[in-house]
């Protein structure tokens, strides 16, 4: 609750171009600490942990967007405490599907798979934070449902590996390559999360 406060409250004191000191709160009776966080807006220290900035390609497959999951998928990376960057829903086009799935022309499901994918919207993400390909990896769960365990997407709402309702970035590289491919530059958005001081060690 003081997270949704603290944003609200910047928010609105921006749009009035108010100005503010560290040591002195804006709000009568709203502590400085607890609306600017550890210092003023401006001179945030940037985090030690390496790697904040990655980023990953998540895609609710059709499966997923016709089962109306997609709601509950962004709520769990949102609630893990990743930021999203980028989103669109759109209907895959044969060429970028088999872009992106060009590892696996050689399999005997190739064609298949393009024909499902190209069957429906699905809807694309691009999440970013600490270590959030290797995460998001243990998030989904297993390629196979049935060996993806509980509290997984997969293994919360899929059964059979032909309709496992999400796709996943399996490497950092991967995932620049695979953004590349879904999204423009200008399509992704460099923004500051408020609650950043409460997720990650600044």
């Amino acid at each position: 609750m003081v997270t949704v406060q603290r944003c609200l409250l910047q928010k609105l004191l921006t749009q009035f171009g108010a100005k503010h000191e560290a040591t002195k709160s804006p709000v009568p009776g709203f502590p400085a600490a607890l609306l600017w966080g550890h210092g003023a807006a401006g001179h945030r220290r940037k985090s030690t942990l390496p790697g904040v900035r990655e980023q990953t390609l998540i895609a609710v497959k059709p499966d997923g967007v016709q089962r109306r999951l997609v709601g509950q998928i962004i709520q769990r990376f949102e609630q893990r405490g990743f930021k999203l960057v980028g989103m669109k829903m759109l209907q895959a086009s044969e060429d970028l599907l088999s872009q992106h799935y060009s590892e696996l022309r050689m399999k005997p499901f190739y064609p298949s798979l393009l024909r499902y994918m190209s069957s429906g919207p699905v809807v694309v993400m691009v999440w970013e934070g600490h270590n959030v390909v290797q995460t998001s990896r243990t998030m989904v769960g297993h390629t196979n449902p049935v060996e993806a365990p509980p509290g997984t997407v997969r293994g919360d709402f899929s059964i059979h590996v032909s309709r496992n309702v999400v796709h996943a970035s399996d490497s950092p590289e991967g995932a620049n390559r695979e953004i590349q491919l879904w999204f423009q530059g200008k399509e992704l958005l460099n923004w500051d999360c408020c609650d950043q001081t409460s997720t990650y060690e600044v």
